[in-house]
């Protein structure tokens, strides 16, 4: 196995094909995706900032969603910078190192991306469908250690996935129809039995996918119960306004992942996964501060008197 690790490492590694089958002119295209890198990064970091600077957004709540706003600029940080540079050199390849590195982090971000958005789910269960203890629940030290838990949980399970999915024979043909690394179309070039990396696979994403939505599912269930319950239309209102931003992200993140890794693949289908996981990797970073913003009232507010004080 060993073996094998080193005879590929000194070969030439991948290339990545991205959306050089579609007509888009490289400057059209590198124009178009260093907006939106741009946006990511603005985007994301006024939230961290206002979270910080505003002493009213010190709450849990606000705490979990600085933490999913560094990770959205992470997780952009893994694809955007290499599709620009092939857009702008038209040069598709990466290394073999290069390859797995990039793996390694987009698979460990979404799921600690999973699990955030499992923590923000909870946290909004608690502040609604009991209020009195959410204080001594969402203490200090348990959305820490929530948080801490999310980034670590997935780090060993990922790193043999990676060595897994590295140490396989890989065909003459290197050619990734994708616009990243990531497990399926790398298994698709391997001349070996991948059926140990498909279960390896799928129990990573029943561990750190299937099993956090089923929990924001369960929490959304009892929330809307409770919501429906109140009896001014205000409060209700407000109950609602506060969850509808993370539903969103919810809905676009796990959505579009979900058709990818669940469907089956094919020839035909490659195109059709490419957009999908732009949805997750690229539109769902750029649209966690749109409608953060413009969704809650504590962030618009926030956000003025951070400008009126500048």
């Amino acid at each position: 196995m060993r073996k094998g690790l080193d005879n590929h490492t000194t070969e030439p590694g991948f290339l990545l094909l991205g959306f050089s089958d579609h007509p888009c002119l490289p400057s059209v295209c590198f124009t178009v995706f260093l907006i939106i890198y741009l946006m990511v990064l603005i985007g994301n970091s006024l939230i961290m900032l206002i979270t910080v600077m505003d002493s009213s957004l010190h709450n849990p709540m606000y705490f979990f969603l600085r933490n999913l706003s560094f990770l959205e600029i992470c997780y952009t940080s893994t694809t955007l910078p290499k599709m620009l540079v092939a857009f702008l050199t038209g040069d598709g390849r990466m290394s073999f190192l290069g390859c797995a590195a990039q793996l390694y982090f987009l698979i460990m971000l979404g799921s600690t991306e999973c699990l955030l958005l499992a923590a923000m789910a909870y946290d909004r269960y608690v502040a609604i469908c009991d209020p009195l203890r959410y204080s001594l629940i969402m203490n200090g030290g348990f959305c820490m250690r929530l948080v801490v838990g999310a980034w670590m949980a997935i780090v060993p399970l990922q790193v043999g996935q990676t060595y897994q999915v590295f140490t396989l024979p890989f065909c003459a043909s290197r050619d990734l129809h994708h616009f990243f690394c990531d497990v399926p179309p790398l298994l698709e070039l391997a001349c070996a039995d991948t059926f140990c990396n498909q279960v390896t696979l799928h129990t990573i994403i029943f561990i750190f996918a299937v099993l956090p939505f089923s929990m924001i599912v369960i929490s959304y269930s009892k929330i809307i119960k409770a919501i429906l319950k109140m009896p001014s239309v205000l409060s209700r209102h407000k109950a609602f306004s506060t969850c509808s931003s993370h539903l969103g992200i919810v809905t676009l993140f796990y959505g579009s992942a979900m058709l990818v890794y669940f469907k089956r693949r094919s020839q035909d289908s490659a195109d059709t996964d490419k957009y999908l996981a732009l949805f997750y990797t690229v539109v769902t970073p750029v649209f966690n501060p749109v409608i953060y913003t413009l969704r809650n009232k504590e962030v618009r507010i926030a956000l003025r008197r951070l400008l009126w004080r500048k």
